[in-house]
C-alpha cells in the first residue's frame, strides 16, 4: 500500500562547495544535532606526509574531480577532488558538504 514519506526518511539537496570567501550553513539533523555545510571556502588544511605537518593554504582552482568531470569546470569541491594550491596539488579527504571543513593531503 502506498503512503507518504515519513520524517525520518527526509533527504536534502546536496551542497556544492565553491571557491570564495568562507560561508557556512548550519542544518539541524535527526537527534537535535547540527551539520555544518561549507558553501564557499578559499582555504584548505593540507597535511604533508613528508614532514608530517599540517598548514593552511589558499586554493587557486579545482584541477579534477572524480565525482563529476563537469565539477572541475565549475570549481566545485567534493571529497576526492584535486585542487591547485601554491605548494602543489592537494587531494581533498573531508566531505565539505557534511563535515564543515576542508582537509586535504599533499600529492607528491
Amino acid at each position: 500500500m502506498a503512503r507518504k514519506k515519513r520524517r525520518y526518511e527526509l533527504g536534502r539537496e546536496p551542497v556544492y562547495t565553491h571557491i570564495g570567501d568562507r560561508r557556512v550553513k548550519m542544518v539541524r539533523v535527526r537527534g537535535g544535532n547540527y551539520k555544518i555545510k561549507v558553501l564557499r571556502d578559499i582555504y584548505v588544511s593540507v597535511y604533508n606526509p613528508e614532514n608530517k605537518k599540517t598548514e593552511k593554504v589558499k586554493i587557486n582552482s579545482v584541477l579534477e574531480n572524480p565525482a563529476n568531470p563537469h565539477f572541475a569546470q565549475r570549481n566545485i569541491i567534493t571529497k576526492g577532488a584535486i585542487v591547485d594550491t601554491p605548494i602543489g596539488k592537494v587531494k581533498i579527504t573531508s566531505r565539505p558538504g557534511q563535515h564543515g571543513v576542508l582537509n586535504g593531503v599533499l600529492l607528491q
